[in-house]
């Protein structure tokens, strides 16, 4: 996952690079489209072991913790999608 940050993070710094040479707005729009979906990527992952790991456990246990993880993987849930 760090990999993938470190990645986009030199996107980030690209599309920086662009604009301050005044490329092609196009081309600068194509770039910012990737480093999104780039971003949803890792957001996707960061869930997905939230839910594995956080959740299920939370689950196996019940009661009041198990009710707050799954609240916030819902919260997590919406925000992903509004975005």
């Amino acid at each position: 996952m760090i990999a993938r940050l470190n990645r986009i993070e030199g996107q980030i710094r690209g599309i920086r690079q662009m604009a301050q040479n005044g490329e092609y707005c196009i081309d600068i729009l194509t770039q910012i489209a990737a480093a999104n979906s780039a971003l949803k990527s890792v957001a996707l992952l960061l869930l997905d072991d939230h839910l594995n790991h956080c959740v299920r456990q939370a689950a196996a246990e019940g009661g009041d913790v198990a009710d707050e993880k799954l609240d916030e993987a819902s919260a997590a849930i919406r925000r992903l999608v509004k975005s």
